[in-house]
């Protein structure tokens, strides 16, 4: 489990480093045209067991911190629908993404529907 610091204050989210890696390659692909986007997941119990949002944008404080040594390959079909969905007005939600049993399989959406665009991390999304 990664996590992503967000903002001045380093406000901690708490991602699985293979969606971890997805999120930053598109992160660094939207910021590269200047285009935000709004950031949604589920909270833990621990606070509040509620929802919490952050708008992503060029001027935005991330780091991107792996627990694991080596880095993921990035799923074209993940990536796609990732970037597709940050490009909606509810943004990219982090709850619908599942990762395959098998890690050397490619990630699926929930209900094991693959779907996404094909498009790649240096593809406009």
């Amino acid at each position: 489990m990664g996590t992503l610091f967000y903002g001045s204050g380093r406000l901690p989210i708490l991602i699985d480093d293979v969606v971890l890696a997805h999120l930053q390659a598109l992160v660094a692909s939207k910021l590269r045209r200047h285009e935000g986007f709004l950031l949604s997941w589920s909270d833990s119990m621990d606070i509040g067991n509620g929802r919490s949002s952050v708008w992503i944008h060029p001027d935005t404080d991330l780091h991107f911190k792996f627990d694991g040594g080596k880095p993921p390959a990035i799923d074209p079909a993940l990536f796609g629908e990732m970037a597709n969905a940050s490009n909606g007005p509810r943004g990219l939600a982090l709850e619908g993404l599942t990762l395959a049993q098998d890690p050397r399989r490619p990630l699926r959406r929930a209900g094991g529907r693959q779907g996404g665009s094909g498009t790649g991390p240096d593809s406009p999304a």
